[in-house]
């Protein structure tokens, strides 16, 4: 969740720190700190709010030091404030953090009762605490701080920096992502790569209870017994710019445009319309052995698994269950070693459907992950990644990470359909067609957006939207509702269509815009009598239609037309019209479309 960025070198970092921050600020945060070493003591900054306030005093403080630590926090223990934004410090030691210290309350009882004062509501405050404990003890500083590892229970992704070591930062990891930069005129720590992408490609991800000593001309890798261990340097092949906006007046427009580009390199050479087959990198199903797909995954994501059932229950006719993440290992759930798990998460380090993969595999399951970021966690614990290779996402409302994901459900679902057998040569070759069409047509649909501005302006003022589709739509209308409330701040609910009459029926009047997804194919005579039943109770029908439906105008009020496609297909364009619908609301709205209140791209905590 929160952004941490740590530096070493010949250069003056204040800036280095900040511009590091700035590029993290689509994870959420709500206040913002640096710590910077001159002379061998640490000076800290700090603010509560946006980046520009913490700017504003690192320019007046001017700080020089050519080591130090930065971090962006999103309030969990204590509220948002200056006092309890990192980085934290306590006699020598200063940390900063993201994750949950989960045994921090009984820490902190000994520590009082010991004599700490402490000068935070926060659990990261701990961990300086013990580890300054440790020095006074007469540890050395790499010795203390694996101590105070070994004392703390959660989530961490920990910098530290110890008054007197002017070339060096301690770094760890577990159950939150820690990356090392390299390059040779310096060294980096960082919670994602956008932040030192600018400085290095060159990146080290840290495994868990991995720490690091990292110094200007040096960087090493230890296990908490203190055995260097060796990890792989990857180079990472986007580049900065592709995280810049490109012209667009926000990232979340940028990154909607980018969805045809974004759809193509997901399908890359994946497809073979030559033998009607899709491959998955590196991973050989067996479906003769697959007793059901068991797919985790939580918010955006939990809606691509949702499609993911339609699509492989369909094409392979495998079982399918789609659980949440956060839900999952507390139900105790009957997995084994005939089944296989499908993580499926944007950034690789979503902490609840780690949990949950790992809670699938300690029962003896086979995990196959769908993910964006390479060499991310969820990735590297997986027997086998199909990645997306949507490219950076900085919108913290996802948009192509998640249609990425729709094809990476389409391609398993030709891959394991082709091996049941229940999808023949001729059936793939039509569909892997029609897949490679999608791009032009996602095309289409953009570039043929004016109706849905007029309709947004018409709309923005509305206090609720229901959403409402059938089957494969079905799982799209919950993510237009998700969308629209999470960056406009409108109360909107999805629901099949058919429960309407069960319940949200009552909350339909003339001041109700429900959007229908009713795309030709099956039950649309269904749908389009639901949107009949709205029509009836002066609710104010937005639908989703295909291109050259005759009949549709004369029973809603507006149409967004998208190419006629195959069912299987269809949420890969029926999407399009509702994220640009919540962008231009909440842009209308004036809100912060990239980095919407209360939320951060990656949930890196239970």
């Amino acid at each position: 969740m929160c952004g941490i960025v740590g530096y070493v070198g010949n250069e003056a970092c204040a800036n280095i720190l900040l511009d590091g921050l700035a590029r993290l600020e689509y994870r959420g945060y709500d206040s913002a700190g640096t710590a910077i070493m001159e002379s061998g003591k640490t000076g800290i900054l700090r603010a509560e709010g946006k980046l520009l306030n913490l700017r504003k005093r690192v320019d007046e403080a001017k700080p020089a030091g050519t080591v130090g630590i930065g971090h962006t926090r999103w309030a969990t223990h204590g509220r948002p404030s200056e006092v309890n934004a990192h980085p934290h410090k306590y006699g020598r030691v200063t940390v900063v953090h993201n994750g949950i210290i989960e045994n921090h309350a009984e820490l902190r009882a000994e520590l009082e009762s010991n004599g700490h004062e402490f000068a935070s509501e926060t659990d990261t405050e701990i961990v300086a605490h013990l580890i300054d404990d440790e020095l006074r003890g007469g540890k050395e500083s790499e010795d203390a701080f694996r101590a105070a590892l070994k004392r703390v229970r959660g989530a961490y992704a920990l910098c530290v920096l110890v008054d007197g070591l002017d070339d060096t930062i301690y770094a760890a990891r577990h159950d939150a992502p820690l990356i090392l930069g390299l390059s040779d005129e310096a060294n980096y720590v960082a919670s994602d790569i956008p932040a030192i992408l600018s400085r290095t490609r060159d990146m080290v991800f840290l495994e868990e209870h991995d720490m690091a000593v990292v110094r200007r001309d040096k960087v090493v890798v230890k296990d908490l017994e203190g055995n260097e261990v060796e990890r792989e340097t990857k180079k990472i092949l986007w580049d900065a710019m592709m995280a810049e906006k490109g012209g667009h007046k926000h990232f979340m427009l940028k990154e909607i445009h980018e969805q045809p580009r974004a759809v193509t390199d997901t399908i890359g050479d994946r497809l073979s319309p030559k033998d009607a087959d899709a491959y998955i990198d590196g991973f050989e199903a067996d479906p003769g052995k697959i007793r059901k797909l068991v797919m985790v995954a939580c918010g955006t994501s939990w809606h691509s698994a949702l499609v993911g059932k339609f699509l492989i229950e369909q094409l392979a006719r495998i079982p399918v269950e789609v659980d949440l993440g956060s839900e999952y290992r507390y139900r105790d759930p009957i997995v084994g070693d005939s089944d296989l798990i499908l993580a499926v998460s944007q950034s690789g380090e979503t902490a609840d459907t780690l949990a949950a993969l790992r809670e699938g595999r300690r029962k003896g399951a086979r995990v196959l992950s769908i993910v964006n970021v390479v060499g991310s966690t969820i990735a590297r614990e997986s027997d086998g990644v199909l990645y997306t290779h949507a490219g950076p996402e900085i919108g913290v409302a996802s948009t192509k990470a998640f249609t990425t994901q729709l094809v990476a459900m389409v391609l398993l679902g030709i891959h394991l359909g082709r091996r049941t057998g229940t999808l023949d040569h001729e059936q793939a070759h039509e569909l892997i067609t029609d897949l490679m069409r999608i791009p032009e047509q996602m095309v289409e649909v953009l570039d043929h957006s004016a109706t849905i501005n007029v309709i947004a302006r018409r709309y923005a003022t509305a206090r609720d939207f229901l959403y409402l589709g059938r089957g494969i739509n079905y799982p799209i209308a919950l993510e237009g509702a998700l969308k629209l409330k999470e960056i406009s701040y409108i109360h909107a609910e999805g629901y099949p269509a058919g429960e309407m009459k069960h319940g949200p029926i009552a909350l339909i009047d003339e001041h109700m815009p429900v959007v229908v997804i009713t795309p030709r194919g099956s039950g649309y005579e269904k749908i389009v009598s639901n949107l009949s039943e709205v029509r009836a109770r002066e609710g104010k029908v937005i639908a989703i239609a295909s291109r050259g439906d005759p009949d549709i105008h004369d029973v809603v009020d507006d149409v967004i037309q998208i190419p006629d496609v195959r069912p299987e297909l269809q949420p890969l364009l029926t999407v399009l019209p509702l994220q640009i619908l919540a962008y231009r609301i909440a842009d209308i709205r004036g809100t912060d479309v990239d980095q919407p209140r209360n939320l951060a791209k990656s949930v890196t905590v239970e």
